[in-house]
Parts: C-alpha cells; sequence; structure tokens
C-alpha cells in the first residue's frame, strides 16, 4: 500500500506584491489630487509689477466687507494672529489675496494680524496686468 504525502502548501507571494504595488500607487494618486488647496474666487486687483511668488504656508483672503477667511473658515483678527502663533510664524509664508474693492484698512487690519503673530513674510496677491 502506497502512503500519499499530501503536498505542501506553498503562499505565492510575487501576486502579492503587485497588488500591494498597485495599492501604493493608486493611494499616492489620490493623495496628490487632494493636496492642491481650494481657493475663494476673487476679483484680485491688476498690477503691472507682479511677480510670482513661492506658494505660501498660509493664504488669506479678504472680501470687499472685509471678512477674512483663511482655509474655508472665516474668522476675526485675532484667531488669525492666534492661528499664526500656533505654528512657526517667523517662517512662515503669508499671502494676503484681497478682492479688487477691498479697502485699505481691511488690508492694514490683517497685516497688523499677521505682524503682531511675527510673521516677517507677507505678500499681496495680484494679476498680472496685461501689456
Amino acid at each position: 500500500m502506497r502512503h500519499f504525502e499530501p503536498k505542501k502548501a506553498r503562499i505565492e507571494i510575487i501576486p502579492m506584491i503587485d497588488i500591494m504595488l498597485f495599492l501604493l500607487v493608486f493611494f499616492i494618486m489620490i493623495t496628490l489630487h487632494m493636496i492642491p488647496t481650494t481657493g475663494l474666487s476673487t476679483n484680485l486687483a491688476n498690477s503691472s509689477t507682479a511677480t510670482e511668488l513661492h506658494p505660501p504656508k498660509v493664504l488669506v483672503s479678504i472680501d470687499a466687507a472685509g471678512i477674512i477667511t483663511v482655509d474655508g473658515q472665516t474668522m476675526s483678527p485675532q484667531q488669525l494672529t492666534a492661528r499664526l502663533q500656533a505654528g512657526d510664524a517667523a517662517h512662515t509664508v503669508v499671502t494676503i489675496a484681497g478682492a479688487k474693492d477691498t479697502s485699505l484698512q481691511h488690508l492694514m487690519t490683517v497685516m497688523d494680524a499677521c505682524r503682531t503673530a511675527g510673521v516677517t513674510q507677507i505678500g499681496i496677491a495680484a494679476r498680472k496686468q496685461p501689456g
């Protein structure tokens, strides 16, 4: 009488590596589409000397009524100062995007809030004037 030896089970690792690599690429692609920040549609002022700045760490939007918005959240100048102080304010780059009809006083209020927090790198967003 012959005894049959049961075959040892084998785990194929190559297909598992392929699947894991596919999942890694999939999650990287999804993450890359989530990274760009969304902004508010504003009517920026024109400037003939506008230059391109490095992407800001904090983008502050001001509408014509003086409402301050950061990352989709409306806040007061005091809240903006507190938010900027929570991070490394000395190395934070802030860009202020004010609507074309925003008053100079609203712009100065936001700049004062940034300076109070310790921010030294402040830019003002503008649309390059054709010509």
